[in-house]
């Protein structure tokens, strides 16, 4: 519920109050004794389905617009007009629960922050999403998603878009660059200092090893799936007046880790092992737009004036219709991940059964007691060293086994073909093999 308060014009008094009457809205008419150009302020409760038509009309009546008009949260209202009027936006479902427009816009752009708010909060969020990428440790990671301004400007784009506000758009377009190119560059200098100073001595291979690291640079269609729920929550959260803190960390989610991964990439000098997180980064980016803007304006959302619709209606077109196309073709990016991922799955699959049959045909004392695939180059990864262990019985001499077991691999360990992304391993990969004795009496 609303309560609104607008300031009468001279002339326009009866008009106003006539328009609520047919409306069906309950008021309160008290003079306007400053001695300006306005008459009387009406107070007056509204649903919040209620607050945008009723405003529409209220203009076509003749309320200014640089008028003096509040909205307000209302907790509770005691009267039957209103439940009247309360019902019979229920019934009618057209605007559903979603705030006004004004309301809208109001919250869009309180949620993008002043300019030095938004450049320390991103520094600061991405240094400690650096910090807990590098510690491998969820928590300090997810606290560095609680403080990162990051769905403000996502949100004002599409706000902007959807209702002709240029300045609320261009607002947030900068801000969203902003904080990108901040965000990769704290990390970056953060990481760069960190390896410096030797208080991460790693290696490259090493840092690539760490598990809140290695999980994002090889990201695969299911991130987009993140992205757009992300884009979809914030845009809904924004739209009906609840809070965006927990969806702003979600979008957070989306953006800050995989971030933070390719300052972390350029620090150590790897910037091509981080290729997969920057596509990442932009794909959410992306995905956020897009979807949040197809929602705003599915819900309804359009300029105040009619002939500033026809703008709008044009600019958002364009703009999905970029996005779409922007992120169709990074998703494609994805999608080439995913099926590389299953291909390197499957080749370890094949290559566990290759090697087990050739033990097999061998010598039936020898044991395989395990098999470990090496990678290198991200994010599509390529085996390129298969290491199997053999056990064999204590008082007996194992045959040499690794030719023969390379050259099993090699035939018969071979993932699907995909020529835009060869993972060649049939002659690439090597094979070496590690004889462990087994004691008979410890009963394998």
């Amino acid at each position: 519920m609303r309560l609104v308060q607008v300031t009468v014009p001279a002339g326009k008094r009866d008009t106003v109050l006539s328009t609520l009457d047919d409306d069906g809205v309950d008021y309160v008419v008290t003079d306007e004794t400053s001695g300006r150009e306005y008459t009387a302020i009406v107070s007056f409760p509204l649903p919040t389905a209620a607050v945008e038509p009723v405003l529409d009309d209220l203009r076509e009546a003749g309320l200014e617009r640089d008028s003096f008009t509040v909205v307000v949260d209302a907790e509770t209202v005691i009267s039957q007009r209103f439940e009247k009027l309360q019902a019979e936006y229920a019934e009618t479902q057209e605007n559903g629960d979603r705030i006004s427009r004004d309301e809208l816009t109001a919250r869009a752009r309180d949620m993008a922050p002043s300019l030095v708010t938004f450049v320390v909060m991103t520094v600061i969020s991405t240094v400690v999403a650096t910090a807990g990428l590098l510690v491998d440790s969820p928590a300090v990671v997810v606290g560095s998603m609680v403080i990162a301004p990051l769905i403000g400007p996502a949100m004002a784009t599409s706000v902007g878009t959807v209702v002709d506000d240029e300045d609320l758009f261009d607002r947030g377009l900068r801000l969203q660059v902003l904080g990108g190119v901040l965000a990769v560059a704290g990390a970056a200098l953060f990481a760069f200092a960190l390896r410096w100073t030797g208080i991460v001595p790693l290696n490259a291979s090493e840092v690539f090893a760490i598990g809140e690291v290695r999980e994002r640079l090889s990201p695969d269609v299911l991130s987009l799936a993140v992205a757009l729920g992300a884009g979809v929550a914030g845009a809904l959260s924004l739209s009906t007046g609840v809070s965006s803190a927990l969806v702003g960390v979600m979008i957070a989610a989306a953006l800050v880790p995989p971030t933070a991964v390719v300052g972390i990439g350029l620090a150590w000098g790897r910037p091509a092992a981080v290729v997969g997180s920057a596509v990442l980064v932009l794909v959410n980016f992306v995905a956020i737009n897009l979807v949040a803007l197809a929602v705003l304006w599915k819900q309804g959302y359009r300029p105040d004036r009619w002939f500033k619709l026809d703008e709008a209606r044009s600019a958002t077109v364009k703009r999905i219709a970029v996005l779409a196309v922007g992120l169709l073709v990074l998703s494609s990016f994805l999608v080439g991940v995913t099926y590389s991922t299953y291909r390197t799955a499957t080749f370890e699959e094949d290559a566990r059964a290759a090697v087990a049959a050739e033990l097999a045909e061998s010598d039936t004392t020898l044991e395989l007691l395990s098999m470990d695939v090496e990678y290198e180059d991200f994010p599509i990864r390529r085996p390129t060293r298969v290491v199997v262990t053999v056990g064999h019985p204590l008082d007996a001499t194992p045959p040499p086994l690794a030719d023969s077991l390379q050259r099993r691999v090699r035939d018969t360990a071979r993932p699907p073909p995909l020529p835009a992304l060869p993972v060649e391993t049939n002659g690439n990969v090597r094979v070496d093999v590690r004889y462990v004795p087994l004691d008979e009496s410890r009963g394998s």
